[in-house]
Parts: structure tokens; C-alpha cells; sequence
């Protein structure tokens, strides 16, 4: 009986060392994500430029079971409202694993609810990211539930962070004109800087068309050299870094969460998809300005066997 006795008590005391132990683990583990992103913060506060406004978004998930995220590169400068200068929707979908990212033209003409019809990028100065969410719910039928107002610097900074060597791409043409700086034709590293010029350049025949093509290109690029990089340890850091150039509805917990499911993932393929698709839009003038006239069902047919996949 007595043995018994000093057999549950042994018992019980390895019981509670092992919740010790697993307790200053995850401790551990919590205090060092909170130091690194703090020190991720203080890296580069204060070199931001962007609103700092909490915007009313009105979103919800999509009817597919995926969260989307209206993600925008605005062309502001200081606390002036402006148009969109980049619009995406990124996909995350919890239960598939997939990641999926949809390309808006800018150029579109399209319904804007309240304000008649107008480029789509207009819709982020007259009603800030809530009315864009619902442009792009009116015309393609889109829920979106979060939204990332990004400042292009805070690009240049995350893409130095993570990839201090640059990121290898196969820049197709010299590009100069209007991006800062000089990119020559080859296969070669950029770093943060160049890389943003690679995605901003559309000074050629196809303009933004080109441009567009060009991020897609670098955000599966980046998604896909991330595979060399002990990037989950290095993340609450990376997402320091950045926040100061975001504006976002997202917590924290958010960011970190599809985060480290994404650089967890053996694959890492970001499936891409350019509004409008080929053979649904043409060049038109209205009132002088040069915008995409489009077929609104057939884009929105596109987009919908896209997500749904």
C-alpha cells in the first residue's frame, strides 16, 4: 500500500516537472516572438509614411471558406487620400493549404457605388479601402474580410531582412525610367530597393499590363526562395519590420498565424490570376482619360472558378 503510495507520488512530481518544463517553453517561446518583433518595430519606426486612420471594413469571409485580404499599394504621400496604385485580393484557405492571389487592373471602369462609374482605383479616395471592397463586391461578386494599406518602403525593408544576399530573378529588359534606379537584363539578386523598381517599372509598350505581370512574378518568387531560409524563427521579427508601413484590420495573432502556416508548408505556391483576363477587356476614352472597358460577367465567371478550385 505504501508503495503505491510512493509510486503516485513519483508519478505526480514527473507530471509536474514535464508542465514545468512545456510551461517555460512556450514562456519562452512567447517572450522571445514579442522581443524579436519589438526589435523588428524599432528598426524601422519612424521612416514610415502612411495613414495611420483605422478605416471602417464592413468584411466577411468569402462563400468559398477561404479569408481574403484586400491588399493595396497606395500612391499617397503623407495623409493626402489618393488612388490605388497596386490592387490585389489574396486567398488564404485554412482547410485546402492553398494561397491564391487576384491582380486588379487599375484601369478599369467599373460601377462605384454612390459615385456612377469610374476607374476602379478612384474608389480608395472617394470612400477610402470600404468603399473599394465594395466596387469589387458590386462588380465581381468578391467577400473580402481583411484589408493592408502598404507603404512601398516597408517592401524595401521586409525584402532586405529576409533575403540579405537579394532575391534571384531574371530581369527580361534594362529598366530606368521613373523607378530610382537601374536595373540591367539577367539573372541576378536584387535588393530591396531594386526589386521594388523591377515591380513599379511600366514605362514600355505594355505598360501596366507589364507591370502587373512583374509582381505576380516577385510575390511567387519571394514565396518560393523562402524554402533556403530559417524564416518561422525569423518571422514575429519580419512582421515587426513592416508594421510601422502598414495599415491593416488584421491583429497580429492574424499575420502570425497564416504566416506560419504558409513558411511551415513544403509547397508554397502562390496561384496568380490577372482582372480582366485575356479577351475580356478593350481600350476605350471617356472624357478624354484612357481607361479598360470590360466584361464584367466573364471576369467575374474567371474569378470564381479560380477561387473555387
Amino acid at each position: 500500500m505504501r508503495s503505491d503510495r510512493h509510486e503516485k507520488k513519483k508519478k505526480k512530481k514527473k507530471w509536474k516537472s514535464v508542465l514545468l518544463i512545456l510551461f517555460l517553453l512556450i514562456a519562452g517561446t512567447l517572450g522571445y516572438s514579442y522581443f524579436q518583433f519589438k526589435q523588428g518595430v524599432s528598426q524601422t519606426e519612424g521612416e514610415a509614411n502612411i495613414q495611420t486612420e483605422e478605416f471602417e471594413f464592413n468584411g466577411e469571409k468569402d462563400k468559398y471558406g477561404g479569408t481574403n485580404i484586400l491588399i493595396l499599394g497606395s500612391d499617397a504621400r503623407g495623409k493626402e487620400k489618393s488612388r490605388a496604385d497596386t490592387i490585389m485580393v489574396a486567398q488564404y484557405h485554412p482547410e485546402k493549404g492553398t494561397y491564391k492571389l487576384i491582380s486588379f487592373m487599375r484601369d478599369m471602369y467599373v460601377d462605384i457605388p454612390g459615385h456612377g462609374q469610374n476607374r476602379i482605383n478612384s474608389a480608395l479616395a472617394y470612400g477610402g479601402p470600404e468603399l473599394l471592397r465594395q466596387t469589387i463586391k458590386e462588380n465581381f461578386d468578391i467577400d473580402i474580410k481583411y484589408y493592408s494599406i502598404v507603404d512601398f518602403e516597408g517592401f524595401v525593408h521586409l525584402i532586405d531582412e529576409a533575403f540579405p544576399r537579394g532575391v534571384e530573378i531574371d530581369v527580361e529588359k534594362r529598366m530606368s525610367a521613373n523607378i530610382g534606379v537601374t536595373l540591367e537584363p539577367g539573372l541576378q539578386r536584387l535588393d530591396g530597393e531594386h526589386l521594388l523598381g523591377y515591380v513599379r517599372f511600366r514605362q514600355d509598350a505594355v505598360g501596366d499590363f507589364g507591370r502587373v505581370e512583374r509582381q505576380q512574378k516577385v510575390m511567387k518568387e519571394v514565396a518560393s526562395q523562402f524554402t533556403s531560409l530559417q524564416t518561422i524563427t525569423k518571422l514575429p521579427k519580419l512582421i515587426g519590420v513592416v508594421t510601422p508601413f502598414v495599415n491593416t484590420n488584421m491583429d497580429t495573432g492574424d499575420i502570425l498565424y497564416i504566416g506560419k502556416d504558409f513558411l511551415s508548408k513544403d509547397n508554397r505556391n502562390v496561384e496568380t490570376l490577372r482582372v480582366p483576363v485575356d479577351g475580356t477587356f478593350e481600350n476605350q476614352r471617356i472624357n478624354g482619360a484612357a481607361v479598360l472597358g470590360i466584361d464584367k460577367e466573364a471576369n467575374k465567371a474567371a474569378i470564381h472558378e479560380f477561387l473555387s478550385k
